[in-house]
């Protein structure tokens, strides 16, 4: 099973498969891979900080490198008509915020994929029976495959901490990034600011941070 993260470890970062780590969605991840090769529809879901639309994003890179076109969408972009490029990738993200007259256009779009060798991405935030869009389009979403994005665990949240700090040059004992997973948010954009001020907060004191340290840091107004 490929090492990749489900998440982007680099918020600044051109969306890519590379600085994943899959945690428990490896076989997202190979599906994705295999949809750029023709193989879907395929509609995946999670919260507003999963990752979704970095996969997207990811797997429309990908097929533009493999050669084949592709496109990467919002939904509330979406107007009437979807593009009918033959060999098409599309990836729509956020289905749930698609306006009335988009949704049919996505109903059509599924008609007509493999008569034009479309491949349908789709992402939203819930399965697709609870998606507040027509019944038909719905329906059409449920028939591909469907991946729920698995959450990170510890394990895989201590390896991000520690590759974002090793990246800084910063060093982390385990019982800094143990203090920081059980008192701390827990979600990568928090997780990222966070190692950015401790790498600060090294710079400025000029030594390593250190558990007193960090508790310093925190009486002085830093926030985990």
């Amino acid at each position: 099973m490929m090492e990749q993260l489900v998440l982007d470890i680099h918020l600044d970062a051109p969306p890519d498969f590379g600085n994943f780590v899959a945690g428990e969605n490896g076989a997202l991840i190979e599906a994705l891979a295999l949809a750029v090769r023709g193989e879907g529809p395929l509609y995946l879901w999670g919260d507003a900080a999963s990752g979704r639309s970095h996969l997207l994003q990811a797997s429309v890179a990908l097929s533009q490198t493999a050669g084949r076109p592709a496109c990467y969408l919002a939904a509330e972009t979406i107007g009437a008509t979807l593009p009918d490029t033959p060999g098409l990738l599309i990836a729509l993200d956020d289905v749930d915020r698609l306006r009335p007259d988009a949704q049919v256009a996505l109903f059509n779009t599924f008609n007509r994929a493999r008569h034009l060798n479309q491949t349908l991405l789709l992402a939203g935030p819930c399965a697709p029976r609870d998606l507040g869009v027509r019944e038909d389009t719905r329906t059409r979403i449920g028939q591909g495959l469907i991946f729920e994005l698995r959450p990170l665990d510890d394990r895989s949240r201590t390896a991000i901490l520690a590759m974002l700090a090793e990246r800084r040059g910063l060093r982390l004992g385990d019982e800094v990034i143990a203090f920081i997973l059980r008192h701390g948010r827990r979600d990568l954009p928090s997780l990222v600011g966070l190692i950015d001020a401790l790498d600060r907060a090294s710079l400025e004191h000029k030594r390593p941070i250190t558990l007193p340290l960090l508790r310093t840091l925190m009486q002085t107004g830093l926030s985990l």
